[in-house]
């Protein structure tokens, strides 16, 4: 695909914001019916790159041409008028609207100017077939799991019949399953003669679906190949500049006799069916399952940020339950799946971010300490990030920095257990080897580690032991030479593990 006609051609553009040059003289072109991928790590500059070709974010200095002509958009609503839609990696949706009004929010079948309610629901129906997502029409998508939701957004750029569509991170949140699905949809895109710009951090996707690929590093354009004459290790080279190990950190396992840090028994919940599990000091327990399985609520419901009902749920030998509150005095950190909406406060500084959940180890007389917050969370980042701008907002720091500032946050807390879910979405590949370093580093000083993680891979490089959890119960427990992918995929699907 690197000669056929050119859609869209990206002309010397350069981006600003305050101080910082998010985007260098950066040119390119996305060829007509093509899958043009977009690779860096956080702050390279690809989203940014993205947004500029949908209209929400104008250039400072060069041009964009679509189809010849030159064009500039002042909105994205000016930039769908001319077949551009984008899929953004934070999602855009209103939460009580339900998943069919969201995808043609602003393009309702009308009568007499009255929505068709009836037609709007059976064009949702089919569209959602037609690309493989199965979605309740009718449901509030502020219900839907993060991956639904992301669901809905790629359907809300189907809908508009986008002859160029840019994906920011689409399978972040999905399972192997719908990831699976999700490529199909995207090929038979390519196949229909639209174009599309992926941008994606998960490198193995990138070389797998895409034809074309622009390796970005600090705001440039490092070079532009064919997808065929890159592999994983290529792109890691020119997105750091210099190489880095794919693998795992080593792990050592736990002590013979480490005692339970965790110990949950009989435990049902919202999502959650008499579930029991144990983690010991020292070990990290990896949660696998697909989207909607149950693993989130299961977390939810040990920290007590969810009603739940136990005959045990302890740590150490403290009981545990009744409020996240309770839980973090207990002696539990826990990163939530969404740093946005569950984690930060992303227009507060970088230190009451980190202090939050620690205040009352700070305070006196209901004021906090700002001497002793300052220099505890200094010392807190200092282990985890490379961030030493404590008054800096937490939003004007990358995804990942972003993520390392809920681990400082756990650390400054001196957790006997953490539970981490999904703790390095949307996380380039460099913040996620510092991220894997810091879950092992933690396992090493003994505390116990209750892992979410969507990758499989992910779980198998980091876990002593990974349970596997459908319709909201264990359903298999896998150590040693059993912890295998096929093994995982077994018990998330409920298939025969003979049958294949």
């Amino acid at each position: 695909m690197m000669d056929g006609p050119v859609h869209l051609e990206v002309q010397g553009v350069v981006k600003t914001f305050g101080s910082t040059r998010a985007l260098d003289d950066v040119s390119l072109q996305v060829r007509a019916g093509s899958i043009h991928a977009l690779v860096g790590e956080n702050g390279a500059g690809k989203s940014t790159l993205g947004k500029i070709v949908a209209g929400v974010f104008h250039p400072d200095h060069g041009s964009l041409v679509l189809r010849g002509i030159p064009i500039s958009f002042s909105s994205p609503r000016e930039a769908l008028d001319h077949g551009i839609a984008h899929v953004a990696q934070e999602l855009a949706l209103v939460p009580q609207l339900t998943a069919a009004q969201n995808v043609f929010l602003g393009a309702e079948p009308r009568r007499v100017g009255f929505i068709r309610r009836g037609h709007l629901r059976a064009r949702f129906d089919d569209l959602a077939a037609d690309a493989g997502f199965e979605i309740p029409a009718d449901a509030p998508v502020g219900t839907l799991t993060i991956g639904r939701q992301q669901q809905v957004e790629i359907l809300r750029a189907l809908a508009r019949d986008a002859q160029l569509i840019v994906f920011d991170e689409p399978t972040a949140s999905l399972s192997a399953a719908e990831v699976h699905r999700f490529h199909g949809v995207v090929r038979k895109l390519a196949a229909s003669g639209r174009s599309v710009i992926l941008v994606s951090h998960f490198l193995g996707e990138i070389l797998e679906l895409s034809d074309t690929v622009t390796i970005l590093r600090d705001g440039r354009v490092v070079r532009t190949a064919s997808a065929a004459d890159e592999t994983e290790a290529s792109l890691i080279s020119g997105m750091l500049g210099r190489t880095l190990s794919r693998t795992f950190p080593s792990k050592a396992p736990p002590a013979a006799d480490a005692s339970a840090a965790l110990v949950v028994r009989d435990l049902t919940a919202p999502g959650v069916r008499g579930v029991s599990l144990t983690v010991r000091e020292g070990e990290i327990v990896g949660l696998a399952g697909l989207i909607g399985a149950g693993r989130s609520e299961l977390a939810m419901a040990i920290f007590g940020a969810v009603p739940g009902s136990a005959a045990r749920l302890t740590l150490g030998e403290e009981q545990l339950g009744g409020s996240p509150g309770a839980s973090i005095r207990a002696g539990v950190a826990f990163i939530p799946e969404s740093r946005k909406d569950e984690g930060l406060f992303l227009g507060r500084p970088v230190r009451e971010n980190v202090s939050l959940a620690n205040l009352s180890s700070l305070t006196r007389l209901g004021f906090v300490r700002r001497g002793a917050e300052t220099r505890r969370v200094a010392d807190a980042l200092r282990g985890v990030s490379g961030t030493t701008a404590l008054e800096a907002p937490a939003v004007s720091l990358s995804g990942g920095n972003q993520q390392k500032l809920l681990f400082a946050r756990a650390v400054l807390g001196s957790p006997s257990l953490l539970i981490a879910d999904e703790p390095t979405r949307g996380v380039d590949i460099g913040a996620k080897r510092e991220i894997y370093e810091h879950l092992v580093a933690l396992a090493a000083s003994g505390v116990g580690v209750l892992l979410i993680s969507s990758e499989i891979e992910e779980l198998l490089g980091l876990a002593h032991r990974v349970l596997v959890i459908r319709a909201g119960a264990v359903v298999a427990e896998l150590e040693g030479d059993a912890m295998t992918e096929e093994a995982v995929l077994n018990a998330a699907f409920g298939a025969d593990p003979v049958a294949g």
